[in-house]
């Protein structure tokens, strides 16, 4: 049904806005029903895929304000979680059940598309059941979804336009913008990642000073660590091909990402406690994934690269990224009558936050993004922010700062404090350098997912970005 359906979509003309089928009439789980429209639905992409979205338009003046796209990372990893748990206007409750309205809710100044992909991720879907892709195809059929999805609303075409996205949004966001700044029909005004990897070298370096500087390697391994993967003033904790290096970063990783530690936020707690090796809920395998970490090392004999090789016990493996708990988010979006609510096709898989076959067969083809910032900077047009809460360990701020200095751009604002108000009094919301055309920002106590620790802070930070204002 669904493929006759694209079908007579994709005949409808330019002419026709808001596809009336899209709609969602009534979100269950709600006190009471928005004010604003929002739509769900699937976009045709090619013959057999079909990416979900959900588009919840602005709360005020939708017609005037921009169009913002959101993608989470992973690989593999479902922009439902930046809906229901970062900054959608609703935030599912524990219960899975209910949905609460969200007061720093992005809508509010923006009209919110939030994309799932790439195809076996959430609700989006391939009919040929072939889910193995990479970097450069993500990046071209994300293009190709925003193109449909303006298609279905002509009237946001010439509204301004923000690619933004979170972790391995690093890789997603700007590798859609080479495409996108391509494109003259689209009015690209620039890009923010929260999070995000940028590179791989200068994340796996930068990670072993904020942990030792954070408390959690003793001064023993901190002095091996420089002996055995330092010289010359210059340390490589990334490839170093010194045997004692790799057997001291192996203890360095066992501290940051097996101990039980939070790596989405050093100082929050680790959801279900300190991890064992593997854990059931009902028939699924609960696997702790890369998720949105991304340190590949020489000599990868941790349950990391295990994962990879198991079978999938019981036919079945849902992956929680680690000390993060989905259970609400999977309740609710599984639920018939949501699912109704949203017109998923039946043909759509069950929802998880994160896809085990998505992510085992994925092929990452860059190692920094160095080349996509700088042909974004070369055009002299686009405002690029990039932001980190500074206690993530997934992807840490000085990884983040590292690399934004790296692109060699004129400093513009020296770093400073910035602020935000909260009960009538300004707090320290973090700290920001500003570059020509690209600022790097620091949110003070938030994770890896920044407006779900810190929203208030992450409103402010995100309406000053899309208004232009100084932050």
């Amino acid at each position: 049904m669904l493929p006759l359906l694209c079908a007579l979509l994709l005949g409808l003309g330019p002419a026709h806005a808001a596809p009336a089928g899209h709609e969602v009439t009534f979100l269950p789980g709600l006190p009471k029903q928005p004010s604003f429209r929002h739509f769900s639905g699937h976009l045709c992409i090619g013959p057999t895929q079909r990416l979900h979205y959900w588009f919840v338009e602005a709360q005020n003046n939708p017609q005037s304000s921009p169009l913002v796209l959101w993608l989470n990372g992973g690989p593999g990893c479902s922009s439902m979680e930046g809906f229901l748990k970062e900054h959608g206007p609703f935030l599912v409750q524990p219960d899975g059940v209910t949905l609460k309205y969200n007061d720093y809710a992005w809508n509010k100044i923006a009209n919110m598309l939030y994309l799932e992909s790439p195809a076996g991720v959430g609700f989006s879907y391939s009919e040929d059941k072939k889910y193995a892709t990479n970097d450069t195809e993500v990046a071209h059929n994300n293009y190709l979804a925003l193109k449909e999805f303006l298609r279905l609303f002509p009237e946001y075409s010439k509204n301004d336009l923000f690619l933004t996205g979170e972790s391995y949004g690093g890789i997603y966001i700007p590798t859609l913008a080479e495409w996108v700044m391509q494109d003259p029909s689209l009015n690209l005004k620039g890009i923010a990642v929260g999070n995000g990897l940028s590179s791989y070298e200068i994340n796996d370096n930068s990670l072993v000073y904020f942990a030792y500087y954070h408390g959690l390697l003793g001064t023993q391994l901190w002095k091996d660590l420089q002996t055995f993967c330092c010289s010359e003033g210059k340390c490589n904790f990334h490839d170093n091909s010194n045997l004692n290096c790799t057997l001291k970063m192996a203890e360095m990783i066992e501290i940051v990402e097996e101990s039980g530690l939070n790596i989405y936020n050093l100082y929050a707690p680790c959801a279900g406690g300190v991890p064992g090796s593997m854990r059931y809920e009902g028939d699924y395998l609960v696997t702790h994934d890369l998720g949105n970490s991304f340190i590949r090392m020489p000599m990868r004999f941790s349950w990391r690269q295990n994962l990879f090789r198991m079978p999938v016990a019981r036919n079945k493996v849902r992956m929680d990224p680690p000390c993060t708990n989905s259970t609400a988010p999977t309740m609710y979006l599984n639920s018939p009558e949501v699912r109704k609510a949203l017109h998923i096709s039946p043909d759509a898989p069950e929802w998880q936050v994160c896809s085990f076959e998505v992510n085992r067969s994925y092929k990452r083809l860059y190692t920094q993004m160095n080349d996509q910032y700088l042909k974004l900077l070369g055009a002299t047009k686009y405002r690029i922010l990039v932001y980190n809460g500074d206690v993530d360990m997934a992807c840490n701020f000085l990884g983040d700062e590292w690399f934004v200095d790296s692109l060699c751009q004129k400093v513009q604002v020296a770093r400073r404090p910035w602020l935000y108000t909260e009960g009538g009094e300004n707090q320290i919301g973090g700290f920001v350098k500003e570059f020509t055309n690209i600022a790097f920002l620091t949110v003070k106590g938030a994770g890896h997912m920044v407006p779900t620790d810190q929203p208030l802070a992450a409103f402010t930070m995100f309406s000053r970005f899309i208004k232009n204002e100084p932050y």
